[in-house]
C-alpha cells in the first residue's frame, strides 16, 4: 500500500534531519519552500511536520519555525513511540543482526496463556522462540505468540528473517499499535541456554501485545533482552495540568 504524501514527507525530512542536513539547533526550511518542493498543500506540510514534533526530532518555535532537535539515539537503543522489528531496530543503529528460530510449533491458548497474553481461550496459535545475535553476540531470546488465523502461511524459514516484512509485504497486514509492559525478571534456565548472561542474573522483559488495522490482537511476545544492551528511549510531552480552584488559593 503506498504511503500518504504526508507521509512521504515525513520520511523525507526524517532522513535528511539524521543525516544532518539540517544542523542541531537550527531551522528546517519554512513552510512555502516545503509546499514548493514537494508540491502539496500547506496541510499535508503541516500533517508531516507535526509526526516530527510527536517523535521528538523538530520543535516548532513561535515567530521563528522549526528547529531541529534531533540527537542520535544511543547504540541498541529502542524507540517507545514506534513499532519496530529486530532487524530494523539493528539497521538503524549500525549492527549486524541475525536470528535463529531455535522453536517452532503449534498451540492453543488456555486459561493460563489467555490470562497472560490476552488472547481468548481457544485461539490457535503458533509458538516461537527467537535468539536474535547483535554483531555475533546472542542479546535478546524471544517468546512470540502469533494467531494462526492472521499467518496461516507462517514457516520457521520466514520466522528467522523479518516476520514484520512478510506480514507488511506479503500478507498485507497493516501493523498499527502495540501496548508494552517492561519489567525486570529473574533468568530462567532458558534465558541463561540461549544467552551469555555473564554475572547477570536478570534481563529486562518487554511484553507487547501488537495489533493490526482490524483491530485484531495477532501476536503477543516476550521479549527478554540482556541488561548490557538495554535501552528504550522515549520522547515525552507536557500536557497542561487542570488544576481546581482549590489548588490556585
Amino acid at each position: 500500500m503506498p504511503r500518504q504524501k504526508y507521509e512521504q514527507i515525513y520520511y523525507a525530512l526524517k532522513g535528511r534531519i539524521e543525516a544532518g542536513t539540517y544542523p542541531v539547533g537550527g531551522l528546517l526550511p519554512s513552510e512555502n519552500v516545503l509546499i514548493g518542493e514537494f508540491g502539496c498543500s500547506r496541510n499535508t506540510v503541516r500533517r508531516a511536520l507535526a509526526n516530527l514534533v510527536r517523535n521528538g526530532y523538530v520543535q516548532t518555535r513561535q515567530g521563528w519555525g522549526v528547529c531541529n532537535i534531533y540527537q542520535p539515539i544511543e547504540e541498541s537503543a529502542y524507540t517507545m513511540g514506534t513499532i519496530e522489528s529486530f532487524a530494523e531496530t539493528a539497521r538503524r543503529t549500525g549492527q549486524n543482526s541475525s536470528t535463529r528460530v531455535v522453536l517452532f510449533t503449534t498451540c492453543t491458548a488456555d486459561e493460563a496463556l489467555s490470562r497472560r497474553s490476552g488472547f481468548p481461550v481457544g485461539t490457535e496459535l503458533f509458538y516461537l522462540q527467537r535468539v536474535h545475535d547483535l554483531d555475533g553476540v546472542p542479546r535478546i531470546f524471544n517468546h512470540n505468540y502469533f494467531r494462526r488465523d492472521c499467518m496461516p502461511g507462517l514457516t520457521a524459514e520466514i520466522a528467522q528473517g523479518s516476520i514484520y516484512r512478510y506480514l507488511e509485504q506479503t500478507v498485507h497486514m497493516s501493523i498499527v499499535t502495540s501496548k508494552r509492559t517492561i519489567t525486570v525478571e529473574k533468568a530462567t534456565p532458558l534465558d541463561r541456554q540461549w544467552l551469555v548472561l555473564e554475572d547477570f542474573n536478570c534481563l529486562a522483559v518487554v511484553s507487547s501485545q501488537t495489533y493490526n488495522s482490524d483491530g485484531i490482537m495477532f501476536e503477543y511476545t516476550q521479549s527478554r533482552h540482556h541488561p548490557s544492551i538495554f535501552r528504550f528511549q522515549d520522547n515525552a510531552v507536557r500536557t497542561s495540568p487542570n488544576f481546581s480552584a482549590s489548588e490556585h488559593i
